[in-house]
């Protein structure tokens, strides 16, 4: 069935189209009412290179490319927080702040008095319980794991939660809004893989279903006086819970052999189903269960013994509400920006609602939770990705209407609606309020907050509902916010118009005098690491761990090419940084699972969620190779989402369909043992062997990791040494190129994945990229906001692709930094001037650290920075805190808040 495309709200007459202008001319560089009593000095981004020489420590707002103020993450003049993605947020309603990170999920009490907040991100896994009508926090109780499930009994007496790795459900006694008498109610053997998720409890207590995430099955529990657990399997195989979990190795500095066999072993089979949330209908003896990774609700009959049905839906079927007459399902489809409507009497879908912006809008907005208003008539759809919830008229079945969005803080994760209809709660899963790093690590340290994965503690939004006239006023108000904190554009136009010769199109499939594009992945580094030393940039030198005499090429290219001194990676560690790199989006299962397999990963049950490994994992637009099939233009992948085997010389395997027969087999992947100077020996190799084909693909991407380092290992290579290998290898690939036939006709782009958790005083997502062309404006500065999405939407442009997600549509293409006639003076590669065999010493600063290198991140990252930082800049010198500006003001602030 197609969606139900549902008109505007902004249409409304409470909303004029000329307000919404003059919104989104805010959003798109233009001046916005914020900007126009703005004092801040205008400083032109291309400057000659003779002025750049002499702004060694520029740290004001240097201009953009149109000569306005270069727009830098944090609280803006308007009062609203703009977030390192280009989008924008300023929640509805009072936020009441948390002290735990990615809260998933809000439990109400019954009598509306007090709501309980489940969260499960990196930090310690709590339950918090928010007294509503004071805002405050009533009780806090730590959890060992958990992971989104979470009911209050039905006199609200109890309040049960998932125990996740535990394979426990915890029953707590509640009462005036304190939790207490935790009793773990044991769902499985804690040998075995199952990890409880979604939970309903029947009202009488006797009975709780759970959904086991990765058990592929679910399980139903007698609460009685002799407890014990029936398990159904959801899916066309037997659920798996005898395979018993993956153990991390006691030795953290094994290598890749095996523990990239021990994640091969979770490998989603294309049947397994990642059973998610319960929802049961107690009249009819009926359990709904939605299948995450199945696009599928499961019906179970529990009169019948467990006899089921599947219905069904769109993919990433997370979170149901049932209407009170138990007539219609609700079901938000996180993958795509649906909601199924079901007519539970017959399984059939009755309407599907379109919770996007715009018809037409390509994945992205995450509807990854549902709420119905007391009188059954509004629900309320929060969008994770786009900071909103979006509200609907569905008092008539089969026929509702959209009455706007409600703007949230950053990734609303859980709606809910208070018993008396006046109060809509809203978790926030990254926050909503600034946050400074004010302490830095010390020796031997545990990650804290300094850490990236701990940053962003959760919030709560109450947000008051008014009724009749009043409520569609303040829908026209909100809904007008929400469209001017978001940087897409209906029909997927773009946020700025490239200048009438730019090489870049202005929509894909126009002509480009670009014809070849080569795509460069490295790994985890800060701007403010390699090039706060740059003259002309916004830098800080102070802060500068590979500077020139370390990355003489990072450096040389950015004075010969283009400056980048204002662009953010999209994500925060690799898990979701290869998801952006490659697809302009990370899914609901990797935001949700990256956290548990960082933080809470000592049972072994959550395995690295990205980078093929898992088909649940893959967004509804697919990965650049996707698009690259869909236009038929030829492509090719060196190391990028590919599996190896630790034998040298055995052949790559690729981890997606799409790149099956587009890899070069023998180009290592990641694999801090092997050096960047070998992968471009390889590259070189295949590069001439094409070049003399005439046979170039349009697409390559090329991963080139080692500026990852291996921090302070005895034996392995310095940082320093790791991270001129990967300079020079970056600057033998453009060298080879810029010298082939095909030079004039290039464009090479450069990213970090992520940038993780490094020194930077704008903001710890800002990063290193490069674009390198010979349209590409040689010698200047373009402080344009760019971010990875950005890279993405320029390749697009130049390759005829159309957006994989919003937010490539939506990010601004990297226009400003190209020119219409070309310059082709080729490259010539520096020579390092470090010693790139340099190894750690066992006295080293860290030496005696035991740390995982054997993926990308496994490695404790706030060490690893320390280490790499006293290697450079040697023992006594205390590494200075990162600055993460993202919820963050521009400048460091006095206290934490």
């Amino acid at each position: 069935m197609e969606p139900l495309y549902l008109s505007s709200p902004l249409l409304q007459p409470a909303q004029t189209p000329n307000a919404l202008t003059n919104c989104r001319k805010g959003r798109l560089g233009l001046t916005s009412p914020a900007e126009t009593g703005t004092k801040a000095s205008k400083m032109k981004s291309f400057r000659p290179w003779f002025v750049c020489a002499i702004l060694i420590h520029c740290t004001s707002s240097v201009g953009q490319a149109d000569g306005l103020p270069a727009r830098l993450p944090g609280t803006q003049a308007d009062g609203s927080v703009l977030l390192h993605n280009q989008w924008s947020i300023r929640p509805a309603g009072r936020q009441v702040q948390l002290s735990g990170t990615l809260p998933v999920n809000v439990a109400v009490h019954p009598k509306g008095k007090f709501a309980a907040i489940l969260d499960c991100g990196y930090g310690p896994n709590r339950l918090e319980v928010v007294d509503l009508n004071s805002g405050s926090i009533t009780s806090r109780t730590g959890v060992s794991n958990s992971f989104y499930g979470l009911a209050f009994s039905a006199d609200g007496r109890e309040l049960y939660c998932s125990g996740g790795s535990d394979e426990v459900i915890h029953r707590f006694d509640f009462q005036d809004g304190r939790i207490t008498n935790d009793t773990r109610i044991r769902v499985h053997d804690a040998s075995l893989r199952g990890v409880p998720c979604g939970l309903a409890v029947n009202r009488a207590e006797t009975k709780l279903f759970t959904a086991d995430v990765w058990g592929n099955c679910i399980s139903e529990l007698s609460l009685g006086t002799n407890p014990a657990t029936i398990d159904f399997s959801v899916g066309r195989k037997p659920a798996q819970l005898s395979m018993a979990p993956v153990v991390p190795p006691e030795d953290f500095e094994s290598f890749s052999a095996e523990k990239r066999a021990e994640v091969g072993l979770y490998s989603s089979d294309p049947e397994d189903t990642f059973p998610y949330g319960c929802c049961l209908d107690e009249k009819r003896q009926l359990l709904y269960v939605s299948l995450w990774g199945q696009a599928q609700v499961k019906v179970i009959d529990l009169k019948l013994g467990g006899l089921m049905s599947g219905w069904s839906a769109e993919e990433h079927p997370c979170e149901m509400v049932l209407s009170r007459s138990g007539k219609t399902l609700y079901v938000a489809n996180a993958n795509r920006n649906t909601v199924t409507v079901f007519e539970t009497a017959t399984g059939r879908i009755s309407e599907t609602i379109w919770a996007a912006f715009h018809p037409g809008d390509p994945p992205g907005s995450t509807p990854n939770s549902l709420a119905l208003s007391p009188d059954q008539k509004t629900l309320f759809v929060a969008n994770a990705n786009v900071n909103a919830v979006a509200v609907f008229d569905v008092q008539n079945p089969g026929h509702s209407r959209s009455l706007g969005f409600i703007p949230t803080g950053w990734y609303p994760t859980s709606v809910r609606v208070t018993p008396d209809g006046k109060r809509l709660l809203v978790s926030n899963g990254k926050g909503g309020k600034p946050k400074s790093n004010a302490k830095a690590p010390g020796p031997g340290g545990k990650k804290n907050s300094d850490y990236i994965g701990s940053l962003f503690p959760g919030t709560v939004s109450i947000i008051d509902l008014p009724r009749g006239a009043k409520f569609e006023r303040q829908m026209a108000a909100w809904t007008a916010e929400v469209y001017s904190n978001t940087p897409l554009k209906a029909g997927l136009a773009l946020s700025t118009t490239p200048p009438a010769d730019s090489p870049i199109p202005a929509k894909p499939g126009a002509a480009s005098p670009i014809k070849y594009v080569i795509y460069i992945i490295k790994e985890n580094r800060t701007y403010d690491q390699v090039l706060g030393d740059m003259p002309g940039g916004n830098g800080d030198a102070k802060l500068c761990l590979f500077p020139d005499r370390v990355t003489p090429n990072h450096h040389q290219l950015a004075r010969d090419f283009v400056l980048l001194d204002n662009f953010y990676a999209d994500a925060s560690v690799s898990a979701d940084g290869h998801e952006w790199s490659m697809g302009a989006y990370a899914g609901d299962f990797v935001e949700k699972m990256w956290p548990m397999n960082y933080g809470h990963n000592r049972s072994g049950k959550f395995p690295y969620p990205a980078e093929g490994y898992f088909s649940i994992a893959a967004p509804a637009g697919g990965y650049l190779p996707d698009r690259a099939a869909a236009a038929k233009i030829s492509y090719r992948s060196y190391g990028e989402f590919v599996s190896y085997d630790q034998t040298p010389g055995q052949p790559c395997r690729a981890r997606i369909k799409s790149l099956d027969g587009h890899i070069d087999a023998f180009y290592r992947g990641f694999d801090l043992n092997y050096s960047d100077a070998k992968r471009v020996e390889r590259f070189a190799s295949e590069f001439k062997r094409l070049e003399a084909a005439d046979e170039m693909p349009r697409l390559q991407i090329i991963r080139l990791p080692n500026d990852h380092t291996h921090g302070s290992t005895p034996n392995f290579p310095t940082p320093s040494a790791y991270v001129a290998d990967n300079d020079a290898a970056l600057g033998q690939i453009v060298e080879l190129v810029s010298h082939s036939k095909f030079w004039a006709q290039t464009a090479i782009f450069v990213v970090e994945d992520d940038a993780q958790n490094g020194s930077d005083h704008v903001d710890a997502h800002r990063t290193i990229a490069y674009a390198i062309s010979p349209y590409v404006r040689h010698g200047m500065t373009d402080s344009t906001m760019y971010s990875t999405s950005s890279m993405l939407r320029t390749m697009e442009l130049i390759l005829g692709l159309e957006p994989m997600t919003q937010f490539d549509a939506a990010a601004t293409p990297m226009s400003a930094a190209f020119q219409g006639t070309p310059d082709l003076r080729p490259y010539t590669a520096l020579p390092e001037t470090v010693d790139m065999k340099e190894k750690n010493q066992k006295t080293a600063w860290g030496a005696d650290f035991k740390m995982d290198f054997t993926r990308e991140d496994a490695a404790d990252e706030k060490l690893l920075n320390e280490a790499v930082w006293k290697s450079v800049r040697g023992a006594a010198s205390p590494m200075p805190a990162p600055v993460h500006a993202a919820f963050v003001f521009t400048r460091p602030e006095n206290d934490d808040d």
